[in-house]
């Protein structure tokens, strides 16, 4: 298997604490930052969404 292809945040400037993401031939999708990158997250694409919705709408809650 060949090594994801990792794409920068828009939002990152240069330098550290950027956010990259990687979709996977499986169809997930890998996230990693910038300042640990062998730490990775792996999600689904509906997962990812419904995180990024309740972010926006402010209906994330702590467990």
């Amino acid at each position: 298997m060949s090594a994801p292809s990792w794409q920068k945040s828009s939002y990152c400037a240069e330098g550290n604490n950027c956010l990259s993401l990687a979709a996977t031939p499986d169809r997930t999708i890998r996230i990693r930052e910038s300042e640990a990158p062998h730490a990775v997250v792996t999600t689904t694409q509906s997962q990812l969404v419904s995180f990024i919705s309740a972010i926006k709408s402010g209906t994330l809650t702590k467990p």
